[in-house]
C-alpha cells in the first residue's frame, strides 16, 4: 500500500523556486485584472468604446486576460520544468542531520 504521508526532512529547493515563480506571475497577473477592473469602476464609457475591428474594449481586454492567463500558465510551466539555479538546491541528509546535531540517530 502506498504510504500518503509526505516524505522526511525538508522540501526539495525547487518547491521554493516554483512557489516564488508561481507568485510573481499570480501578481502580474492581478494588475492586469486590476486594469481592467479598475476601467470599468471608473470609466465605464470607456468599456463601451470600439476599439480593434469593430469590438469595444471590454471584449477585447477580457479576451486579453484569458490568453494572458494561458500565456503565463505556459511560462510557468516552462520555468518550472528547469532545475532551479545553482544556489537554489537540496541538502543531503548527512548535511541536514548535521545541522540538526542528529548524526547517526535512527
Amino acid at each position: 500500500m502506498l504510504d500518503p504521508s509526505p516524505p522526511a526532512g525538508p522540501p526539495p529547493a525547487s518547491w521554493a523556486h516554483n512557489a516564488r515563480v508561481g507568485l510573481i506571475l499570480f501578481f502580474l497577473y492581478f494588475a492586469l485584472y486590476g486594469g481592467f477592473i479598475g476601467i470599468a469602476a471608473l470609466a465605464p464609457t470607456a468599456m463601451a468604446k470600439p476599439v480593434l475591428a469593430g469590438a469595444n474594449l471590454a471584449v477585447v481586454y477580457g479576451l486579453g486576460l484569458i490568453a494572458a492567463a494561458f500565456m503565463l500558465a505556459l511560462v510557468y510551466m516552462v520555468l518550472c520544468r528547469q532545475e532551479p539555479p545553482a544556489e537554489i538546491r537540496t541538502a543531503t541528509e548527512a548535511e541536514v542531520e548535521a545541522a540538526l546535531g542528529t548524526e547517526g540517530t535512527p
